[in-house]
């Protein structure tokens, strides 16, 4: 186990350098200048341009500039936003909770829902309970998150009004945030309808970003769930006459869980790139809309950043998921 950790964090340095190098180039392959996008349809006097983009260093070569950025990564030092000037850093951790909490709720929802229905269209293969659970599967895995996302918004909040249409929370709601999730700190205030009001605010956002997953999940658990149904072990255990409980649940379940965790941790990962478009269309205020809105204004310094603490996030996930293979079947080893 041992070896293994030290292989996979070996590789974690080189990732990072590609993840920073990659982003670096690319965002500046987009057309438009941060000042001048910053000066909009009132233009500005060439000098003035040029002031600001050697205040700025972008009038030092690429090679430069990559190499000075560098530099600050290995004092941790992210650069800091053009538009706000606030440090990088400092911003990502006051929205990261926001991105956080979306998709935990939304993993939740997704665990929760896939894979009992995975085990159940395992269990009735070929009727048509499995037939519709897997459909119903497939249909959410194709549907786009803008598009399921608006429909949403049409029909709940809009139609029947059960949900709000965008945000965290009522606007009449205020208090200092404690931990940053929502939810906790509306609980926190004791504010009468603060908690029911994050809540109803987090539904469909959850539901969109965890559709995906979710679908994703249940088709996994059931394939697994299939190979694992028919091994020796599982056809001995009801041979003992075991409750049928004890052989799904205890017997099958927790080795076919194997390969669902695997996908659960890169679906976890895979959220936080999900998250930018369900945030945008939800005006969520979280890394996602950050990032959107970095964009929108040619903030180097944020998209820069801001990509690459999300790759290191997705990295650490990944390997906590290699990590807990051992913890569900102590079969594996890690070390050969």
């Amino acid at each position: 186990m041992l070896s293994f950790l030290i292989r996979r964090l070996s590789v974690v340095v080189p990732t990072f350098l590609a993840i920073a190098f990659l982003t670096f180039v690319a965002i500046r392959l987009v057309p438009g200048d941060p000042i001048e996008v910053r000066t909009g349809e009132r233009g500005i006097a060439p000098e003035r341009l040029a002031l600001l983009r050697h205040e700025l260093g972008l009038d030092r070569p690429v090679v430069v500039q990559f190499l000075d950025y560098l530099r600050g990564l290995a004092h941790g030092d992210f650069g800091v936003s053009i538009s706000t000037k606030e440090p990088v850093l400092r911003e990502f951790f006051t929205l990261f909770p926001a991105t956080l909490e979306l998709a935990l709720a939304a993993m939740l929802f997704a665990v929760i829902l896939g894979v009992p229905i995975g085990v159940v269209a395992a269990l009735k293969r070929g009727t048509v309970l499995d037939y519709a659970l897997m459909g119903t599967a497939l249909a959410g895995f194709s549907m786009p998150i803008f598009w399921w996302g608006l429909l949403l918004i049409l029909f709940f909040s809009v139609d029947l009004g059960w949900t709000p249409v965008s945000g965290r929370i009522d606007l009449l709601y205020y208090f200092e945030p404690v931990t940053g999730f929502m939810l906790i700190d509306s609980l926190l205030s004791d504010q009468d309808g603060a908690f029911l009001s994050a809540l109803a605010h987090l539904v469909l956002p959850t539901i969109v970003l965890g559709t995906i997953p979710l679908a994703t999940i249940a088709r996994m658990t059931r394939s697994a769930m299939l190979e694992v149904l028919s091994e020796d072990y599982v056809r001995t255990a009801r041979a003992k006459g075991m409750p049928p409980f004890r052989v799904v649940g205890i017997h099958a379940l927790r080795n076919a869980l194997i390969p669902v965790v695997t996908v659960i941790g890169l679906q976890t990962g895979m959220l936080m790139g999900g998250a930018v478009l369900t945030e945008h269309i939800f005006a969520w205020p979280g890394i996602g809309s950050w990032l959107i809105e970095s964009i929108e204004r040619r903030d180097y310094p944020v998209l820069q950043g801001g990509i690459l603490l999300v790759s290191g996030l997705v990295i650490l996930i990944n390997l906590m998921v290699d990590l807990a293979y051992g913890a569900l079947n102590p079969r594996i080893r890690h070390g050969r």
